[in-house]
């Protein structure tokens, strides 16, 4: 059947075709000679008196920066902090007494008053002398390449409206996460490969689902791309095989000249054009992505040391070691997911919390260690946390009186997480909680603060990172008095 593109629309084309919009992608649709980078800093400093253009495109920040990339590994639910990160000897002194002092649960009724102390010893690790869990000997390992906050906050004593305070700056619906703005404002040095991936668990999704990378306000060419734990990591990455060959080229060719036709009937219309580059993306990264997902060229040593040859880590290794290949090769914004809420320890805390240090200590490490060989880490931001912490008293599970099965309930008053590279500090502790591993009392670091302190490593002012929504402008951090916790930094 022949077919006259004089006579027939893109819509007609699209109609009558049987392929996804991944399939029918090209690379020559993205027109990177005629789309030019947006100069960031007239982007944070003027106005939107035009259509603004949206791409993916490099961009330099308005500033210097040290970042260039940032892995985020998210333990969604709330690792202790009391048993993992933050020793206190009143704890262990008073352990099985009544905690006096103000408490807030989120299960009352499951509550109790009774402290428990840290169910594992601390060891002094590294010259700096930093205690950690027993249970994290390979962090021990690095202690002297992270920065240990022991003194976050958030306020939001919930899981959802936490999390979307430490990656979107608000515990409400419907905001950015900080990936989707990272890439809004500075693009990506890959234009092969997604800007922003969401590494996820073979065992489901994290809690909230996609929420956790969504772009929210912001275009969708912002969106963060899902890839899956197994083959086939992306959907859709190949054309159907009756579609492969000279049978595509020549279908891709004809849906390049609807679609360049169309826009030049539409000048000004930027979310076409960006609407095109995204399909000239889907198409790169029909090898691309193939190539950076594949880790069967690492050498033994490199698989040995994330764990990929024991059962307990292999998973979460291959993870991070994707995520290295992925900033290795210009990728900006890489998250690794929990299943669930899986560091959510209300009850067999004494089981369930050795298991998640046991699945991710060795790999994060590893990841840590692999950068800074490979001169990557003092670009590379390395976080490890989730959005909140542990209570010093026991929750007794519904129906048990088992005390083996008791866990925490719990707090996001004062909790903690780790960073390493992109400029922060190298064998550095800050803050502290009080002397129950309560409420942070020094040197609080709230969820806008540590915001807009990742912001100003990549180059980008807090302040000034706003995109225009409607009749008002969003920003990721909105409070006044959030700062740059330059006390982190080296």
């Amino acid at each position: 059947m022949s077919i006259d593109s004089q006579n027939m629309g893109r819509r007609s084309w699209l109609g009558l075709s049987s392929f996804s919009l991944a399939g029918v992608a090209a690379p020559w649709l993205l027109n990177k000679d005629g789309l030019l980078a947006a100069d960031a800093n007239a982007a944070l400093e003027k106005p939107e008196l035009e259509s603004v253009l949206h791409d993916l495109l490099p961009k330099s920040p308005p500033r210097e920066s040290q970042a260039k990339a940032m892995i985020s590994m998210w333990m969604y639910g709330g690792p202790s902090q009391i048993d993992l990160f933050d020793p206190k000897p009143e704890l262990v002194k008073r352990h099985g007494e009544t905690f006096k002092g103000k408490l807030k649960w989120d299960n009352a009724a499951q509550a109790s008053r009774e402290i428990m102390g840290p169910l594992w010893k601390f060891n002094t690790y590294g010259q700096c002398g930093m205690e950690l869990s027993e249970k994290l000997p390979f962090l021990g390992s690095i202690a002297d390449e992270i920065t240990l906050i022991r003194s976050m906050q958030t306020g939001s004593n919930n899981h959802v409206p936490s999390t979307r305070s430490m990656t979107t700056g608000k515990p409400v619906n419907g905001r950015p996460v900080l990936g989707s703005w990272l890439i809004q404002a500075l693009g990506s040095a890959s234009q092969d490969l997604p800007a922003f991936v969401a590494l996820t668990d073979p065992r489901g999704l994290p809690q909230q689902g996609n929420e956790n990378w969504s772009q929210g306000k912001l275009p969708s060419i912002y969106q963060g791309t899902m890839v899956r734990s197994s083959e086939p990591r992306i959907f859709n990455l190949d054309s159907p095989k009756h579609l492969r060959g000279e049978t595509r080229t020549a279908q891709l060719e004809l849906l390049h000249k609807f679609n360049r036709e169309h826009a030049d009937r539409h000048p000004g219309e930027n979310e076409l054009e960006a609407r095109l580059a995204s399909y000239g993306l889907a198409a790169r990264m029909q090898g691309a992505a193939r190539e950076a997902f594949d880790i069967s060229g690492e050498s033994k040593e490199t698989r040995r040391m994330y764990g990929i040859d024991e059962d307990k880590t292999r998973n979460y290794g291959t993870r991070c070691l994707i995520a290295r290949r992925l900033v290795e090769r210009g990728v900006r914004f890489v998250q690794i997911f929990a299943a669930g809420q899986n560091w959510d320890h209300h009850g067999s805390i004494k089981t369930s919390l050795p298991d998640r240090c046991a699945e991710v200590d060795k790999p994060a490490a590893a990841l840590v260690r692999d950068l800074q060989q490979r001169g990557l880490l003092d670009s590379t931001i390395v976080h490890w946390g989730g959005e909140m912490g542990r209570l010093p008293v026991i929750q007794f599970r519904s129906g048990t009186s088992n005390r083996d099965a008791v866990g925490r309930d719990h707090n996001t008053y004062g909790f903690t997480q780790w960073v390493a590279g992109g400029g922060f500090r190298k064998g550095y502790i800050h803050g502290e909680t009080d002397e129950f591993s309560h409420y942070a009392v020094k040197d609080v670091v709230h969820h806008y603060d540590w915001l807009a302190t990742l912001l100003h490593q990549f180059g980008l002012d807090h302040r000034a990172l706003t995109f225009r929504s409607g009749p008002g402008e969003i920003r990721l951090v909105e409070e006044e008095h959030a700062r740059v916790v330059r006390e982190l930094l080296a």
